[in-house]
């Protein structure tokens, strides 16, 4: 196995990898999803598992921290590592009002309104593997396009702009994974899960128990459309 700076396997890395930002829904995942997860980094506090899927196939879910620079540092590491497919299952705000919180949504284009993402060179609409987002569409995710932003606490400030652009949802991690993947070979798309309201005044934040249950759900979905 090659070299990495960051990540530091204890167990086989599959080509099929789900990335949570929280390592916490990691483990919850892998829990939910393998009989025997076995865990594959946890330097950095970027807890990892590998363990076989239902398909009797290997399956990697690998924490990619808060925010595009650390998630771009670790998919850049798993696709030198052998990763070729990629699912961001993650959290995120709507920024209109058609969407409600639990909402599972498959980003198919990332606005990049983040500094990781254009010091990478990409465009300003950063695209998601369209066989993946129409494997998740089948999952019972809704299109949209999202924005990543460098900021949890943007307090409205850019929300119309953004609605402009055609965003419906916000986050902090999509479009830098996105442009990772596809510089280096691997295929990578983006489900999420609608935790903030953010279209009125204030920020409607769903309850800590839906919020883990939501995760469990976002790796089932993606899992379904790995599968």
């Amino acid at each position: 196995m090659p070299e990495a700076i960051h990540l530091k396997p204890t167990a086989a890395l599959a080509e099929r990898v789900l990335l949570p930002g929280d390592p916490h829904r990691a483990l919850a995942v892998a829990q939910a999803i393998f009989e025997e997860p076995r865990m594959f980094n946890h330097t950095r506090g970027l807890w990892g598992y590998t363990g076989r899927a239902r398909d009797g196939e290997l399956l990697t879910v690998q924490a990619t921290g808060m925010g595009a620079p650390s998630a771009a540092i670790v998919v850049r590491e798993l696709i030198d590592l052998g990763a070729r497919t990629l699912v961001r299952i993650g959290t995120c705000g709507a920024l209109d009002e058609g969407l409600d919180l639990g909402d599972l949504v498959s980003a198919e284009h990332a606005l990049a309104a983040d500094g990781t993402t254009r010091a990478l060179g990409a465009g300003e609409l950063v695209p998601a593997d369209p066989d993946l987002a129409a494997a998740l569409r089948g999952a019972g995710a809704e299109p949209v396009t999202a924005v990543t932003s460098d900021l949890f606490y943007d307090d409205g400030a850019h929300r119309e702009d953004w609605l402009a652009a055609g965003a419906r949802v916000v986050e902090m991690e999509a479009s830098a994974i996105l442009a990772v993947a596809s510089r280096h070979g691997a295929r990578a798309a983006i489900l999420l899960g609608v935790t903030d309201l953010l279209a009125g005044t204030g920020r409607d934040r769903i309850a800590a128990e839906e919020y883990e249950q939501l995760g469990v759900r976002l790796g089932e979905a993606a899992w379904a459309a790995l599968a």
